[in-house]
């Protein structure tokens, strides 16, 4: 196996919280956000009668990670997917339920790494920020084409910018002179665009810019909206969901899906709830887990992480 391309965030506490439900022979887990490999080699390694389907869009990850994971066999099969199609995926494999899965959210170290990729605002790079650069849209396709109301509705609902308007606004201006290629001319209009006063704090205000982009491009809120009710229905009795979110958005997704499991449904008057009404799923973790101070230290990408787990405990009626 090969030495680790980058540091897999919270790594131990992903193993620790799938462990219950791999450790028997055949369990099934998934990483639904493959990326390097890293959170699957510990898995495969930590667990070794345990099956591992690796799920990822990126056809440069699977490559890389196909390479780190060679070791294992026939106990790794990586697909080229979105975790939304998680239900066929599993359906063309001959899998009826699983027993644990993972997802790691947001944008993976390679993609932040090869410049050319377009997802780091610090490098000029073009602008793609497609998670599978064989298909879809462009962010310079969006820059150059969405109104100035369709524009600011990403930034602000996607990348909670408070000067959604005024981006939108000089993004407008600016393609009418020439249309948007390369990140470093849309670093500069944002920083402009941003009050002096607000550029001050909060680190490069085109952080959220760039964020929305990569959203709308790729249309993660969306698919994250699909995949997490299908990864809940296809885990068996006793397995375990992990899910870490990077922004806001992803976390208050993921909190609401599985509280929504995590509730009884009877009366809060019932002396008996009957089995129809309780709980499918019990939360593991309170609220959101966040990484310790070092390993933000040791690995920058912890710094915005939050953690929650689930376990099912009782069957769908």
């Amino acid at each position: 196996m090969t030495a680790p391309a980058h540091i897999p965030v919270l790594l131990e506490r992903c193993v620790e919280l799938l462990a219950p439900a791999l450790r028997a022979p055949g369990a099934v887990v998934v990483d639904a956000t493959l990326g390097m490999g890293g959170h699957s080699e510990a898995l495969l390694t930590a667990f070794p009668r345990a099956r591992l389907i690796g799920l990822d869009r990126d056809p440069e990850a699977l490559e890389r990670s196909g390479a780190r994971l060679a070791g294992f066999g026939e106990r790794a099969t990586l697909v080229h997917a979105v975790y939304d199609e998680l239900p066929e995926v599993l359906d063309r494999l001959g899998i009826d339920r699983i027993d644990g899965i993972l997802f790691d959210l947001g944008v993976s170290s390679l993609q932040l790494d090869r410049a050319d990729r377009g997802f780091a605002y610090a490098q000029d790079a073009p602008l793609d920020m497609r998670m599978d650069p064989t298909v879809g849209i462009t962010a310079a396709d969006i820059l150059n084409s969405y109104t100035a109301g369709d524009l600011a509705r990403i930034l602000r609902d996607f990348g909670e910018e408070r000067f959604a308007r005024r981006v939108a606004d000089a993004i407008v201006r600016e393609r009418e002179k020439e249309p948007f290629t390369n990140s470093a001319r849309l670093v500069d209009i944002v920083r402009t665009a941003i009050p002096a006063a607000t550029r001050r704090t909060g680190g490069n205000p085109s952080k959220r810019t760039f964020q929305a982009l990569r959203i709308e491009v790729n249309g993660e809120l969306a698919v994250l909206e699909r995949a997490l009710p299908a990864a809940v229905r296809a885990l068996a009795l006793h397995g375990r969901i992990v899910v870490m979110s990077y922004h806001s958005l992803e976390d208050r997704m993921t909190k609401r899906v599985l509280a929504a499991g995590a509730e009884s449904k009877a009366p809060p008057d019932l002396p008996v709830v009957p089995e129809d009404l309780q709980p499918r799923f019990k939360l593991l973790t309170r609220g959101s887990e966040k990484a310790s101070e070092r390993e933000n230290a040791e690995n920058p990408r912890a710094a915005s992480v939050r953690l929650r787990a689930a376990e099912r405990v009782r069957e769908d009626l």
